[in-house]
C-alpha cells in the first residue's frame, strides 16, 4: 500500500515533513519520506489517503505489567490466574489501541506473559509484541517477599523468592524453560513496601553477577528494580540491560551509566509515584504522612536525577508501571507529558523515547522505532500534532488507526468491533471520525 498526504515524524530526528508519503511491502517499509521524491511505486499499489494526519512511529512501552489487573499498588497478585488472564488480553487491546505497538516486559503475574505473546504472534488476540517478563526475581526480605511467613498458603503469583548464586541460577534456568524473554530482579526496594526499602540491596555482587551470567548465556534480557544510587551501580556494574526507576543517581552513579550508555536504557516509571501523591487519601495516607513526604522528595530526586541522565545522553525510555488502579491501563501516554513538564525533554524528545530509544530496546537490529526503508512497518496516524502538543496522545478519538507489522487496527477501544482491518476497507482506514473533528473544532476555538 501507498499512503499519502500525510504530515511524518519519521523519527530519526526532530522535523516534521509536511508533504509525505510511506509505501509499506507486507510488513516492510520500503520508503518513508516527502511524497516528491518517491520513485518506481508499481501502477498496481493500493492508495490510501491519509487526509493530513500525523503518522509517526509505533511506540513502545518499555515497562509494561501487561498482567497487572488495575488493582492496587499492594495487591499485585490479588486477582485469580483466571481473571487476571482475561483481563491481560483486554489490557493488550488497549496497549496497541493506545499507539504503543511493542513493549517490554517488567514483570508478569504467573506464566501470563508467555501465553500472551504467543498468542498475540498467532494472531489469536490483537496486542503489541511482546518481550515477555516472568515472575520477580527477589531475595528473602526483599520487594518482592509480599507477605510475611505468618501468611500461610502464600501466594506464587509475583515473587520468586530465591537466595544464593546457584539457586538464582536455578530460577533463570526454569524462567528460560518457561520461555521467558526478560528476567526481572528486584535489587532494592519500597517505600511503601513493609519491608525492603529504597537502597536496601537484597542481592551480594556475586548472586547479581550469577543471574546476569545465567540469563545472557541463555539469550534473555536482564531488567531491574533500582530506585537508590547502589543498586543502579549495581545494575550497571554487572550488566543489566534495562535499568527501572534510578531515582537517585550520585556521581559515581552517573559516572557509570555515561561509559555504558551503548549497553543499557533507563527509564524512570515514574508515574506510580506521581499517582501515588495524587490519590494518597484514596490509599490510605494522610496528605502530612511520611510516606506522602518520602514519595514527594522521591519524585523531586528523579527530576534531578534525569535532567542530568538526559544531559550526558542516556537512553532513557517510556514506560511507566502502569496496570494499578492509579495508573490503568490504556492512559501509557502520560509518560510522554511527564517527560515534558517534569525532565524538560521537547516534544520531539519525548517522542523519541517513545520510539526510535524504545525500538533500540526492543530490537537491537535496528529493525524498529523509526519509519525508514527496510524497518519493520509500525506506525501510528494520529488526528492532531504531537509536536505542538504532546497530550493528543492521551486522547484515544485521536488516534485514527495502529499500523503494526504492517497490518492496520481500527477501533481497538471497542469490544465488538473486527480490529482487523481488511483490504477492501482500506480507502477509509485514515478517515478521521467526526467526533475527534469536532473536538479538534473545539481545542482551536478555545
Amino acid at each position: 500500500m501507498l499512503i499519502t498526504n500525510i504530515r511524518l515524524f519519521d523519527g530519526t530526528d526532530d522535523n516534521l515533513i509536511e508533504d509525505a508519503s510511506v509505501w509499506v511491502e507486507d510488513n516492510i517499509i520500503r520508503y518513508a519520506g516527502p511524497s516528491g521524491d518517491i520513485k518506481n511505486v508499481p501502477e498496481s499499489i493500493q492508495n490510501i489517503d491519509g487526509n493530513g494526519l500525523f503518522v509517526m512511529p509505533g511506540m513502545v512501552e518499555s515497562h509494561a505489567h501487561l498482567s497487572y489487573a488495575d488493582n492496587g499498588p499492594t495487591e499485585l497478585d490479588k486477582s485469580p490466574v483466571e481473571e487476571a488472564m482475561i483481563k491481560t488480553v483486554n489490557s493488550a487491546r488497549l496497549m496497541l489501541g493506545s499507539g504503543f505497538t511493542s513493549a517490554i516486559s517488567f514483570g508478569s503475574v504467573h506464566k501470563i506473559d508467555v501465553y500472551l505473546r504467543d498468542a498475540i504472534n498467532n494472531g489469536q488476540i490483537p496486542g503489541p509484541r511482546l518481550l515477555a517478563g516472568g515472575r520477580d526475581l527477589g531475595a528473602t526480605g526483599s520487594n518482592a517477599d509480599f507477605h510475611p511467613d505468618h501468611f500461610m498458603p502464600q501466594t506464587e503469583g509475583l515473587g520468586m523468592i530465591t537466595d544464593g548464586p546457584w539457586a538464582i541460577r536455578k530460577a533463570v534456568r526454569v524462567l528460560s524453560k518457561n520461555k521467558v524473554d526478560v528476567v526481572k530482579v528486584m535489587l532494592d526496594g519500597e517505600l511503601i513496601s513493609f519491608q525492603g526499602k529504597p537502597g536496601d540491596l537484597g542481592y551480594t555482587d556475586e548472586e547479581v553477577h550469577a543471574l546476569v551470567n545465567e540469563a545472557h548465556s541463555r539469550n534473555m534480557k536482564v531488567a531491574c528494580h533500582s530506585r537508590s544510587a547502589a543498586a543502579v551501580k549495581q545494575a550497571v556494574i554487572h550488566g543489566i540491560d534495562y535499568i527501572g526507576h534510578a531515582n537517585y543517581i550520585d556521581d559515581e552513579a552517573l559516572d557509570l551509566l555515561k561509559k555504558n550508555k551503548d549497553k543499557l536504557f533507563v527509564g524512570p516509571a515514574i508515574a506510580w509515584e506521581i499517582a501515588f501523591l495524587e490519590n494518597c487519601v484514596e490509599l490510605g495516607y494522610s496528605k502530612d504522612s511520611k510516606e506522602v513526604a518520602d514519595y514527594q522528595a522521591e519524585v523531586e530526586a528523579t527530576i534531578v536525577s534525569y535532567k542530568r541522565m538526559k544531559e550526558a545522553g542516556i537512553r532513557i525510555l517510556v514506560g511507566g508501571d502502569y496496570g494499578l488502579d492509579i495508573t490503568p491501563h490504556g492512559t501509557y501516554a502520560k509518560d510522554l507529558e511527564y517527560y515534558v513538564n517534569l525532565f524538560d525533554f521537547s516534544n520531539a524528545e519525548a517522542l523519541h523515547s517513545a520510539t526510535r530509544f524504545g525500538g533500540q530496546a526492543m530490537k537491537s537490529d535496528g529493525s524498529l522505532g523509526t519509519l525508514e526503508e527496510g524497518r519493520l512497518a509500525d506506525l501510528v496516524a494520529v488526528d492532531g500534532n504531537p509536536l505542538e502538543d504532546i497530550t493528543v496522545l492521551q486522547n484515544h478519538e485521536r488516534i485514527i488507526a495502529v499500523m503494526k507489522d504492517g497490518q492496520f487496527y481500527k477501533d481497538l477501544f471497542t469490544n465488538n468491533k473486527p480490529y482487523h482491518v481488511r483490504d477492501d476497507q482500506l480507502g477509509l482506514i485514515l478517515k478521521p471520525s467526526s467526533a475527534s473533528r469536532r473536538e479538534k473544532v473545539k481545542v482551536v476555538e478555545g
